[in-house]
């Protein structure tokens, strides 16, 4: 069965995604000391964190509810929903919903944030984020709108 996306709004969440990827990248390739030392740093690699899991949790609903998917229970289990539809695999969706967890964590409980867990998740986590949208738009009948 074809998938049926609206390209256009995956283009802007896959642009979203990419565009808070490269700047957390910025971040990320100052030395550790130097991203802590100074909370524009830290406060800034949170919300382009925000942006990207919020970006990326966005796109998995908006496909899982095109594909008739079954209604995801949290942020963190639309990636489980959409391992079940066979569009991403289960170590994959495993590594994103973390993410979603972590998105809440910087969300509502975000006094409890270890800035050191910040740069390294910079380091850790954005390739998820990157094999995420590499899996969806290989399979997504996107053409020319799929570009990012």
């Amino acid at each position: 069965m074809p998938i049926e996306v609206d390209p256009i709004r995956v283009r802007e969440l896959v642009g979203a995604i990419t565009d808070a990827i490269h700047r957390l990248r910025e971040l990320g390739a100052m030395p550790e000391a130097e991203f802590l030392a100074d909370f524009r740093n830290t406060e800034s690699a949170k919300y382009l964190f925000i942006v990207a899991t919020e970006a990326a949790i966005d796109l998995c609903n908006h496909i899982v509810s095109r594909q008739g998917g079954r209604a995801p229970e949290s942020y963190a289990d639309c990636f489980t929903a959409l391992a079940d539809l066979g569009l991403i695999d289960d170590d994959l969706s495993l590594r994103l919903r973390r993410m979603a967890r972590f998105r809440n964590l910087l969300v509502h409980l975000y006094w409890r944030v270890d800035n050191s867990r910040v740069y390294e998740a910079i380091h850790t986590s954005l390739s998820d984020i990157e094999g995420y949208i590499r899996a969806l738009l290989d399979r997504l009948p996107l053409g020319s709108a799929g570009a990012a």
